[in-house]
């Protein structure tokens, strides 16, 4: 968000909740009249206006309608409190209200919304909503398929999803049976990880993202069906601390923008010593950094380094964002070749099913011509860090808008 988008959706918020503010408790004393029983009632109503609106609009409006028809129908209430007053009012507020009335109205029908944007910018595109988020599936006009999660882009197509796969096991000592892969997104190393044969279990916070997988693969209905997999509605980090569980991979792909609220209990040391915990012998834990600002990203690889005794990081084959990967065995890479030679046929297939003509590899061998060494990527400074008690990669607007310098608060 640049700062003109900030200052004028904050412009628009602002007043609206400071005339709520006002209003409420007038409204209230009006209507009590000094009763302190018919105030209590009043303020009793309101608070389960404020429960039941919210559910009621996230479970029912938005999910069934969409924002806009949402906005109309929660707004017509107040258009009908309005007529019932009308006579009330004097004429120079029936015309300033009026006029109000009809930019509203105005605006509503005829604005042009998110949506508009992307229809415009896409051949296909499929809607979902739940009480969680609004997801879009769309078919860009260049080709390319996208997801987005209230309006935020999540992923593309890419072999990189593909690669927080096939890298690390391609690394793994012995027997590799099982994977986690939390945050399903496009579904593409969930479907990458069954390839390997593996018992996958994928977690998704957001219910619809699973139900759009079939508009990026047209073999989803048979990935569903495969016996090994399966696909869990949870919080990746909760289902951690619920779970039993062991694997030999441990994929994890958190949602950007990496300054994103929340999306520190994913990379934070704590997070770390949960995957060490359901890791097994050998195991691998694939962390992927999208790239952004340095710092970020060197306080992200400290999560890993400071838990695992040993890390590796690469370059992506698609040339940004890194994989990291780590152990508490060390990770032996060989020649690409070797590597290449330790994937399924049908990882090898899936793997450049994009392109078929594309050597294995050779693949495998631009991913690890980039690794880099990782005592040249951490800070100095112990301070930069992830932890839960301190989100160092967080305050989206502020970072975005250049108003937050984490040196400054963050020293060793």
């Amino acid at each position: 968000m640049d700062g003109w988008s900030a200052v004028i959706l904050l412009a628009g918020i602002c007043p609206f909740c400071a005339v709520l503010g006002y209003l409420t408790p007038g409204l209230v004393d009006d209507y009590s009249g000094g009763d302190p029983t018919r105030a209590g009632s009043a303020y009793a109503i309101n608070v389960c206006g404020c429960i039941l609106g919210p559910l009621f609009a996230s479970y029912v409006l938005l999910p069934w309608t969409g924002e806009r028809a949402a906005l109309i129908i929660l707004g017509l209430p107040f258009f009908a409190f309005y007529f019932a007053g009308w006579k009330s009012l004097l004429p120079l507020q029936r015309l300033f209200s009026m006029l109000g009335t009809c930019v509203v109205v105005c605006w509503m029908f005829f604005s042009q919304d998110f949506m508009d944007l992307v229809v415009s910018s896409s051949t296909r595109m499929e809607v979902r909503r739940d009480y969680a988020a609004s997801v879009i599936s769309i078919d860009g006009t260049n080709g390319l398929k996208h997801l987005l999660v209230n309006n935020i882009g999540m992923t593309a197509l890419t072999p990189i999803t593909k690669f927080m796969v096939d890298l690390p096991l391609s690394m793994h000592k012995g027997d590799s049976q099982s994977a986690l892969i939390i945050c399903f997104g496009m579904g593409t190393s969930y479907r990458t990880a069954l390839t390997w044969g593996l018992d996958t279990t994928a977690v998704e916070l957001i219910p619809d993202v699973p139900k759009a997988f079939g508009f990026y693969y047209p073999d989803a209905p048979d990935v569903l069906r495969d016996p090994h997999g399966r696909i869990v509605i949870d919080d990746g980090r909760r289902f951690l601390k619920r779970t039993h569980e062991k694997y030999d991979l441990i994929v994890v792909d958190p949602p950007p923008p990496v300054e994103a609220a929340g999306s520190s209990l994913l990379y934070s040391k704590e997070m770390c010593e949960l995957f060490k915990q359901h890791l097994k012998p050998h195991g691998i834990a694939q962390i992927w950094f999208p790239g952004g600002e340095p710092l970020i990203g060197q306080a992200v690889l400290r999560s890993a380094y400071e838990t695992f005794p040993y890390v590796r990081c690469f370059i992506s084959v698609s040339g940004w964002g890194v994989h990291i990967l780590a152990s508490e065995d060390p990770i032996q890479m060989g020649t690409a070749a070797q590597l290449a030679s330790r994937l399924p046929p049908a990882v090898q297939k899936n793997l450049v099913e994009w392109w078929p003509k594309v050597n294995v590899t050779n693949y495998m061998g631009v991913v690890l011509s980039r690794e880099i060494t990782v005592t040249n990527l951490l800070n100095p400074n112990p301070a930069i860090e992830i932890t839960d008690d301190r989100p160092f990669n967080e305050y989206f607007l502020l970072r975005r808008n250049n108003l937050f310098h984490p040196e400054t608060f963050y020293r060793p």
